[in-house]
């Protein structure tokens, strides 16, 4: 569990909920599937909370509920600069997507989903594929994320690829004074879903492009698709490139990692590239330019929301343009304020939800407002 100490030195999950300001954090279990999952609604002010659900083997609760929590709040900002009228929450499911998946165990997760009335929408993420959540949705409405035929907008990882691949001719132009990536170094961390679709347009731009990932057998067959030179895993952070692009798993910069970067710009889909808020001032002070994750990352959040009104892909993509205008007004501000992009585009983010908040608390009447009057008896 969570180990803050209280007056007493007893364990509070709620000291730890405060100086977050999060809503909801909820634990489900059904002993039958052997199901134990995370919920964490971060912020509902400018909608229901959507985030993908992750299975991960995590050591322990603790970590698991520090995860959520993180990832949650990442899927508020991301919304909030996204331009979406949706708030962020995620889910955690503890266990080996490998071995420990089940029809029982997916089916008991979406009526846990089903149970929260609608203020948390479900989708994929890590460990979890469009079969899982196709179980899922056979317990609950509140998924995202569908299948075309399904009237969803498919794989979310295109989409994804694509707002990073834009992302990064917006720092490139920053750092180079042009937007074009021909003949640029890149270092691809990752080669999964969003790694693998981010390649062709990097291939088409003419990219040097180098990978590494830490499945031996994904990184051998995508070194027969495409024109990569293959890297071990503990060497992407030491060699010389132009951009280093993070597509794993999170907390990759670090107090380990940023001093043995040799790039000017950081620009990947990985969730939380930030171990600690300190190390955007730590790439700052490197002169290192960073796309903040959850605005770079965000076309497959997009995408999936778009899914909420009725799926039309001219519209989502039209939306996935918009990326690159808010990296570059991101840029501006931290120009401006000589603050690191990870704090510019957390500031940004706030002031979205603090001006719908200062509007619902002016306009929206509260319950007591509208509640009937007691006339009293006869």
């Amino acid at each position: 569990m969570v180990t803050t100490k209280t007056n007493e030195g007893k364990i509070s999950i709620f000291d730890q909920l405060a100086p977050l300001d999060q809503e909801q954090l909820t634990f489900f279990q059904h002993a039958p599937s052997r199901l134990k999952a995370i919920v964490a609604i971060d912020n509902t002010t400018l909608g229901p909370a959507v985030g993908g659900v992750r299975m991960f083997p995590y050591p322990t609760e603790r970590e698991a509920i520090l995860d959520v929590l993180r990832l949650a709040r990442a899927m508020t900002y991301k919304a909030a600069l996204a331009g979406l009228n949706f708030g962020g929450g995620k889910a955690v499911i503890i266990g080996d997507p490998r071995r420990d998946k089940s029809e029982e165990l997916f089916r008991a997760f979406g009526r846990f989903v089903h149970s929260l009335g609608g203020r948390y929408i479900t989708s994929t993420d890590v460990g979890i594929t469009i079969d899982d959540l196709l179980i899922i949705r056979q317990e609950t409405p509140f998924v995202t994320g569908l299948p075309v035929d399904l009237g969803g907008g498919g794989d979310t990882s295109v989409a994804t690829a694509t707002g990073v691949w834009k992302g990064m001719k917006v720092f490139a132009k920053e750092v180079f004074g042009t937007d074009s990536l021909s003949g640029l170094r890149i270092v691809v961390q990752g080669v999964g879903k969003v790694g693998h679709s981010l390649l062709p347009h990097l291939v088409e731009e003419g990219a040097k492009i180098y990978i590494t990932d830490s499945d031996e057998e994904r990184l051998k067959a995508v070194s027969k698709e495409f024109p990569v030179t293959v890297l071990l895993p503990d060497a992407v952070f030491g060699i010389e490139c132009d951009i280093f692009s993070p597509n794993a798993m999170g907390a990759v910069l670090n107090d380990e990692t940023i001093p043995a970067l040799r790039c000017p710009i950081v620009a990947g889909a990985a969730n939380n590239q930030l171990a600690e808020p300190k190390h955007g001032y730590m790439l700052q002070k490197r002169n290192i330019w960073y796309a903040p994750d959850y605005v770079i990352n965000s076309g497959g959040l997009i995408n999936v929301c778009d899914e909420l009104q009725g799926y039309c892909q001219p519209r989502a993509w039209r939306q996935i343009e918009k990326i690159s205008e808010t990296l570059t007004r991101i840029i501006a501000f931290s120009k401006e304020k000589g603050v690191p992009t990870s704090e510019a585009a957390d500031w940004m983010a706030q002031k979205r939800i603090k001006i719908m908040r200062e509007v619902q608390r002016i306009y929206v009447p509260t319950a007591a407002a509208v509640a009937p009057q007691n006339k009293g008896l006869g």
